[in-house]
Formats: structure tokens, C-alpha cells, sequence
């Protein structure tokens, strides 16, 4: 009979991994990172908990790495079979991946330094770029919506999710004995308030349906509401001659973010303000993001194409959208930007500003009362970002400490996760055979809520353990 087990994002949001065993057949669902405290992340060093040989397929919901992020351990352990996904997933992941491996072995040569000064045995990074080069070897990109042989009695088929570019629906239909079972895995779903992408799609029937449980337990502010304060922020700097500092996330929130600045531009709205994207890898990902400009919903792109030179779809993109965007690659072109005082717009990482090139416009930019910072995105407990949310009065940098004088903004509306509502708004649409509910990436204080939430809908919603195996 075949049976699901639980490998991870039970006891938390990250490390995404799921075994489907039909008959002799096994096939991974996501091979995502434990992230967050170093007690998490600790499971990352830990042994997969079933033979990585036996396996027949990987089948990822999309790039984000708490779903993808241990695929180079897979391999490295000796998987040498096909990872199915989306075409644009295929893309983003040998970004994301070949970002994670370099901070792995930078990590590891820093701590390395440390322990060879303590007479300590060295370490070896989580993996490499060369394990990373090995794993996109075995990747294998599909279409949206068309149904595909993972193995011998399973198929599947991958549905729009709307979270970022290529995220994905999971539809499995099972065949054993004679017998068609369906296993659905939301993966993340989109907020259908963001740009860009379309809303999730709808599935109607599954026997087994796995939810996130991301926001479930809260809404979002309105985006009317978002883009208001947004456009406020920015004519104030406009009218102080401050420089507009946003921390943001490569994937995602940075394409959203340009989009939703070119909207500003193109109702005159930004008149003094050029537009820097300073971090290669949101670079990369934009450039991703312009090659599948046909998953876009057609509002957007309406709008990119009517504000858009003729000639071809090359010049229908975001930089034609905001003309103001510049790219800043190098190290040296954005060491340059420092130099800027007033009217700038810098969009860099970290997103919850623990690291890249967002530091740097801090040191230079945080101790000006003209500067304002905009938050775009959730700040963890415990980051330098969460601290300049709850009002911190100095900032370090290296050995530096700065004083914030800027002007900290946060804007709630930017989730690329679905709401509460947005969440049971989805499930609504599920014929009245409703199937086996499992509640997954969530904290437990969010499953709970959205579980008591579904059942006031007649759903009996489970929360799985770890290690938990149930049966379809």
C-alpha cells in the first residue's frame, strides 16, 4: 500500500522532504535546508534517514532553499536519478545553489582559520560548487500543467503555485493494483495580492492533500494600503534629498519591488530617484524573471507591454518598465555608489540584512536623518534587520558601530505567502469529498490557528510528527 513519510518542515517552516513508497517504488518530495538556529541547522550534517541510492525520482516544488537546498548532499550520498521541476525553477536553482555552496566553503574556510589558530581539526564545508555542478547534471526541467512518468504507476503534473517564478502545485496520481490515488503538496502558495505572477492555481479533487501553513494564522495588510505608504516614504525622500535604502530578497521581493517602483514611475511619481539593483544574484534572478515573462498574469504584463518600446519582446521587461533601474555588479561599481548622498533608491541584500551589500549602504547611509530604510520583508528574531525594526539605536558593522538616525519603515503587504483567508479561500474550491489534510511548513502556533480555522469548515485537518508515516 503505498505511504507518505514526514522528513521535514513538521517542526518548523524549513527543511522540506517527503517519501512517497509505492510498491518498490520510492520518489523524494523536495530536499529542502533546515534553517534558522543553529539547532536546526544542525540536522543539515545529520544522514538522510532512507537509502539515497533506492531512490527513483526527486520531484521539487521550486528553488527556495529550504526546498532544494540539500539536493548537492543527495548526490554527494550517491543519488544519481532525475529532479523534476518547472522550467523556470531549473534556472533559479543553479543561482540559488551556486549562492549557497559559496557560503558554505567561505564559512568554512573562516571557521577553518579560527581552529587551525586553536590546534583544532579542521572542517569540511555542507558541500561544494563542484557537488553543486555534479547535482544540476540530474535536474530536468517540464511545462506547467502537463501530466509526466516520474516512474513505473507515478505521474506528475505541476500546477501554478504563484509564490515566486516556477513555484509549483505538486499533483501525483498513483496507480497500484489497479487502484488511482492522488497526492496533491501545495508547496508555497502566492498571496494574490503580488505582482507579477499569477494566483494559485485550482485543484478541485486529491485523496491526500499536504497545506503549508506559512501565515496561517494572520493576514496581510491590503496592498492599496502597502503602496500608499510606499509611494509616501519615497516623496518624502524625494523632498529631504535622502537616499532610500531596501534590504530585499533576491527571489521574489526584489522583482515585485522594481515592478511595483515602476508603477510608481510611470504615474510620474518617481521623478528624481535612480534605481540601483546592487547584488549579482538578485541581478541574475531578474534576468530569469525577464526570459519567463509568459507566467506573468496578464495585468502586469498588459502594463509592461504598454509602457514598453516596440521591438520585440527583449525590450518588454522590467527595465523598460522603470527605465531609471541600473545594475550594479561589480565590487568596484558598487563601492561607487557610496558616493551617492541624495536621491538614490539602493535595493541590496540580505534581506533581513545579515550579510551582503545592504551592510555597506548602512555604514554610509543609517547615521543620515534624510536616509529612510523600508523593510519589505519578515525580519527573524534575532537578526540585525529585526533589531533596526523594534528601534535600535546603534548598528554594527565590523568594528564599526553606527548611529541610526535614519528613518525605518516596514511595509506588511509584500508576502509572497498566502494569507489565512488566502489559504481557505483555496481549499474552498476542493469538491465535497474532501481529502486526507496534513498541515505542514508552519510554526506551531500558525498550524494550530489554521487548523481550528479549517475545521470551522469542515476539515479535519492533522498535524504530523516528524518521522511520521501515514498510508493513502
Amino acid at each position: 500500500m503505498a505511504s507518505l513519510t514526514f522528513y521535514g518542515a513538521v517542526e518548523g517552516i524549513t527543511g522540506s522532504m517527503y517519501l512517497l513508497l509505492v510498491g518498490d517504488k520510492k520518489v523524494l518530495l523536495d530536499c529542502g535546508l533546515f534553517q534558522g538556529r543553529r539547532k536546526e541547522e544542525a540536522a543539515n550534517h545529520q544522514p538522510f534517514p532512507f537509502a539515497v541510492a533506492e531512490l527513483d525520482a526527486v520531484v521539487l516544488s521550486h528553488a527556495h532553499l529550504d526546498h532544494s537546498g540539500r539536493l548537492p548532499l543527495l548526490v554527494a550520498e550517491g543519488y544519481e536519478g532525475p529532479i523534476y521541476m518547472t522550467n523556470p525553477t531549473s534556472d533559479l536553482i543553479a543561482v540559488l545553489l551556486k549562492d549557497a555552496a559559496s557560503l558554505q566553503e567561505r564559512d568554512a574556510e573562516w571557521e577553518n582559520k579560527r581552529r587551525r589558530r586553536a590546534g583544532k581539526t579542521e572542517i569540511e564545508p555542507l558541500y561544494t560548487l563542484e557537488d553543486v555542478d555534479e547535482t544540476l547534471r540530474y535536474c530536468r526541467g517540464a511545462a506547467y500543467y502537463k501530466r509526466h512518468n516520474l516512474t513505473a504507476g507515478i505521474d506528475v503534473c505541476f500546477q501554478d503555485a504563484g509564490h515566486i517564478l516556477g513555484s509549483a502545485i505538486v499533483e501525483i496520481f498513483i496507480t497500484e493494483n489497479g487502484q488511482h490515488k492522488k497526492l496533491v503538496f501545495s508547496g508555497d502558495l502566492g498571496n494574490s495580492q503580488a505582482a507579477l505572477l499569477r494566483d494559485p492555481s485550482i485543484v478541485e479533487q486529491a485523496d491526500m492533500l499536504l497545506l503549508e501553513s506559512t501565515y496561517g494564522d494572520r493576514e496581510h495588510r491590503t496592498m492599496a494600503e502597502t503602496l500608499q505608504e510606499f509611494e509616501d516614504v519615497i516623496a518624502d525622500a524625494s523632498a529631504n534629498g535622502g537616499n532610500i535604502l531596501i534590504p530585499s530578497f533576491a527571489v521574489g521581493r526584489t522583482q515585485e519591488i522594481i515592478f511595483r517602483l515602476g508603477e510608481l514611475y510611470q504615474q510620474g511619481k518617481i521623478k528624481h530617484q535612480v534605481v540601483y539593483l546592487d547584488s549579482p544574484m538578485a541581478i541574475a534572478v531578474t534576468e530569469i524573471y525577464h526570459r519567463y515573462q509568459h507566467v506573468y498574469n496578464d495585468e502586469d504584463m498588459q502594463a509592461i507591454e504598454q509602457h514598453s518600446p516596440a521591438g520585440g519582446m527583449k525590450s518588454k521587461s522590467l527595465h523598460s518598465f522603470l527605465p531609471s533601474l541600473r545594475y550594479s555588479t561589480t565590487t568596484e561599481e558598487s563601492i561607487a555608489l557610496n558616493r551617492i548622498v541624495s536621491g538614490a533608491i539602493f535595493i541590496a541584500g540580505s534581506g533581513m540584512c545579515n550579510g551582503g551589500r545592504i551592510r555597506h549602504h548602512f555604514k554610509h547611509n543609517l547615521w543620515r536623518k534624510q536616509s529612510h530604510v523600508i523593510f519589505v520583508g519578515f525580519q527573524a528574531v534575532g537578526t540585525p534587520g529585526r533589531a533596526l525594526v523594534d528601534g535600535a539605536k546603534k548598528f554594527k558593522i565590523g568594528g564599526d558601530e553606527i548611529a541610526v538616525k535614519a528613518q525605518i519603515h516596514t511595509l506588511g503587504g509584500f508576502s509572497a505567502h498566502a494569507s489565512q483567508a488566502q489559504l481557505l479561500d483555496w481549499l474552498a474550491h476542493f469538491k465535497s469529498t474532501k481529502p486526507r489534510l496534513f498541515l505542514v511548513h508552519g510554526e506551531s502556533g500558525a498550524k494550530e490557528a489554521l487548523k481550528q480555522a479549517v475545521g470551522a469548515h469542515g476539515w479535519q485537518a492533522v498535524i504530523p510528527v516528524l518521522g511520521q508515516t501515514v498510508t493513502l
